[in-house]
């Protein structure tokens, strides 16, 4: 754990989803009182985490109101669409009211930066992405900037490249027959294991600055069919076969995933957040989850999905 200041009390989730649930027993775990919010919580897993409904077509209830009105800090991992973060504007009357708030983060992605060729990025490089996708991560980061600079209050934007971890990860893809081996050549990702994230956004809560932006990643990009092949060597599974990344057999959003081409220099955020991943490439990530699997099945569902 980086050494930093102390831990907000009351932690708001805005879209508890997967990463979002191992943020919340992270935090848990730090004696932080941590609720969330989604589409419909009768659907969510009884995992014990307080859950409040949040619809477009729906007021917020009472309950999400208070919740907000005691929330010290706020962090939204809701995708965005094309007029920026849906959650944001539902809730602005009230996280500008809030009396408790005193930091707001944002989960965006890499897609705000344009195709590099496989060349770096880290938090100097311009977010020149003119994608949707990219344009729509741009608006929202904004919007969450423009509300904490309003109120003089910390924020941190972390742009993400490709989550994994129990429950998402190229173990279960093959064991499920789902994965798919797309080459293109010279392409590389760069990763990041889901509790790693975890430990970063607490690393940026103990560490509250003004208009912070984060580029949390591993130290490996690499083929995505490497990955692949290291993920069938550790479990023993055949590889399914190769496809070009421009074959028409894939979906058009499928294609475009595989355009943009760049490597994350992560050694800003480090530095800044005296943080380090637990899990520095795919590799020791991958051997961890094929331990956690030993004796259980590697078709075994994970709770966390």
């Amino acid at each position: 754990m980086p050494q930093g200041g102390t831990l907000p009390s009351r932690v708001l989730i805005l879209g508890l989803g997967w990463s979002g649930r191992v943020l919340a027993t992270h935090l848990q775990a730090q004696g932080v009182h941590v609720a969330g919010t989604v589409r419909d919580p009768s659907s969510a897993p009884d995992d014990g985490l307080l859950r409040h409904p949040l619809r477009s077509d729906t007021p917020p209830s009472p309950a999400l109101l208070d919740e907000i009105a005691r929330a010290d800090a706020v962090l939204c991992s809701v995708p965005p669409d094309a007029e920026g973060d849906p959650a944001l504007r539902l809730l602005l009357p009230a996280l500008k009211g809030s009396p408790a708030l005193r930091w707001v983060g944002y989960l965006s992605s890499t897609s705000v930066y344009a195709d590099r060729a496989g060349g770096w990025v880290d938090e100097r490089s311009a977010a020149d992405a003119t994608d949707v996708a990219g344009e729509q991560r741009r608006r929202a980061e904004a919007q969450w900037r423009a509300l904490a600079e309003e109120r003089g209050m910390a924020s941190a934007v972390f742009r993400l490249p490709g989550l994994y971890g129990p429950g998402r990860n190229a173990l279960l893809q093959l064991a499920e027959g789902r994965a798919r081996r797309v080459i293109r050549p010279g392409l590389v990702f760069n990763r990041l294991h889901v509790q790693d994230l975890a430990t970063v956004i607490t690393a940026a809560m103990q560490r509250p600055t003004l208009q912070g932006l984060y580029l949390p990643s591993d130290d490996a990009p690499a083929p995505p069919q490497d990955v692949l092949a290291f993920a069938a060597q550790l479990g023993g599974f055949a590889l399914p076969p190769a496809v070009a990344w421009d074959d028409p057999v894939l979906s058009p959003t499928l294609r475009r995933f595989y355009e943009s081409n760049k490597r994350i220099d992560s050694r800003g955020t480090r530095q800044a957040l005296g943080w380090e991943p637990r899990f520095p490439t795919y590799r020791e990530g991958l051997q961890a989850l094929a331990a956690s699997l030993a004796g259980h099945g590697p078709a075994l569902p994970d709770s966390s999905l």
